[in-house]
């Protein structure tokens, strides 16, 4: 008997429900963005404000994207930004952190 094949949503990494989440979406966009800078900023000592910042605001950022996620690609792509945001800070913090050269 011939059976409609379909595929299976259900096992793929990015697996999605075909609903539109345009708040979990953004935030997956900022904190992708924010961990990448964060990152590559942190990779220079007289960065250490910009890195720090934005690896704190990515990680926020990433921390509430991960709490109203729905589906596993946006929990995939949250986790790599927190991951780069959070580098990227401790290593903004471990160059001077969020207020050496502002405040002294």
């Amino acid at each position: 008997m011939a059976q409609a094949m379909r595929p299976d949503p259900g096992h793929s990494l990015f697996a999605t429900d075909g609903k539109p989440h345009p708040l979990q979406d953004t935030l997956l966009a900022v904190t992708l963005v924010l961990g990448i800078l964060s990152f590559v900023t942190a990779q220079f000592h007289s960065l250490h404000l910009l890195s720090s910042w934005t690896g704190l605001i990515g990680i926020l950022t990433g921390a509430y994207g991960q709490f109203i996620s729905v589906t596993t690609r946006e929990r995939f792509f949250l986790i790599i930004g927190l991951g780069a945001a959070a580098v990227g800070f401790y290593l903004g913090m471990a160059h001077g952190g969020l207020f050496t050269g502002v405040i002294n």
